[in-house]
Formats: C-alpha cells, sequence, structure tokens
C-alpha cells in the first residue's frame, strides 16, 4: 500500500516510521537534531512551494509535506499500519 504525501510524491507506508505536526514546536528541539544530520546526507525533500504543514520520516528520507498531519494519519490509519 502507498500513502500521497502532496504533489507528485507518494510513499511506501511500509517505509513510514512517524508523521509530525509542524504547528508544535515541541517538535523540533528533539527532532532538530535527527533533521540536521538528515540535511547533511541529503536527504531531506520539501514536496512542495507551499508552506508544509507536516513532516514525515521514512525509513530513507525525511519529508516536508503541504498536507496536514491530521490528515496524512487517517490515509495511514485507513491502511492498518
Amino acid at each position: 500500500m502507498f500513502i500521497h504525501l502532496g504533489g507528485d510524491k507518494i510513499l511506501k507506508a511500509s517505509e513510514l516510521v512517524a508523521i509530525f505536526d509542524l504547528s508544535i514546536d515541541k517538535s523540533f528541539v528533539v527532532l532538530e537534531p535527527f533533521i540536521n544530520h538528515f540535511t547533511l546526507l541529503n536527504r531531506v525533500e520539501k514536496i512542495s512551494k507551499e508552506k508544509p504543514k507536516s513532516l514525515i520520516i521514512s525509513t530513507t528520507k525525511i519529508y516536508y509535506s503541504p498536507i496536514s498531519s491530521a490528515t496524512l494519519k487517517k490515509r495511514a490509519n485507513f491502511l492498518h499500519i
């Protein structure tokens, strides 16, 4: 199964690790070193030019998505991950 992350980006459900809401600043304090590491490895992708609403962590990459975390979580729950 696949999850549409926005734009033309689709992720295999089995590769999904976590979905974070970007409006919650507390998440970034904990995630900042992790995001910086993936940035150095060139494994961070901004899916759209729109302001990102969520951060998706996969097994290989981090994505900034214009789709809300609530919508993405509903899509993931629909797949019964």
